[in-house]
């Protein structure tokens, strides 16, 4: 069946650095487009970030561009998130999604992990 692990957050000091990674298994993953989203507490999921299956073109929101890099790595089915200079506005579960026609539409993704927590203290 399909899986999607994530893994990497952690509590961090404002401006510190965290890499996340999502392992993937069940599905040809070098066929999937894959995405990273967000959701704060109260607030909605958000689109952070999306590379398409052979990681030629990357997509991000405004809101990290410049800071979070996305990657992958097909020979090892894992997509990363590498995350710089964060901000206390960048404390929510983060969670990786596979499909994605629409890259920052989080319906157009059918398959989902179950997040890992980001906190980022001021």
């Amino acid at each position: 069946q399909v899986q999607l692990v994530e893994s990497g957050g952690g509590l961090v000091q404002a401006g510190g650095s965290l890499r996340l990674s999502c392992a993937a298994s069940g599905f040809r993953f070098s066929s999937y487009n894959m995405g990273w989203f967000r959701q704060a507490p109260g607030k909605e999921r958000e689109f952070v970030a999306h590379i398409i299956s052979n990681g030629g073109n990357t997509y991000y929101s405004d809101s990290v561009k410049g800071r979070f890099t996305i990657s992958r790595d097909n020979a090892k089915n894992t997509v990363y998130l590498q995350m710089n200079s964060l901000k206390p506005e960048d404390t929510a579960v983060y969670y990786c999604a596979a499909g994605g026609i629409y890259y920052s539409r989080d319906y157009s993704y059918p398959y989902w992990g179950q997040g890992t927590q980001v906190t980022v203290s001021s």
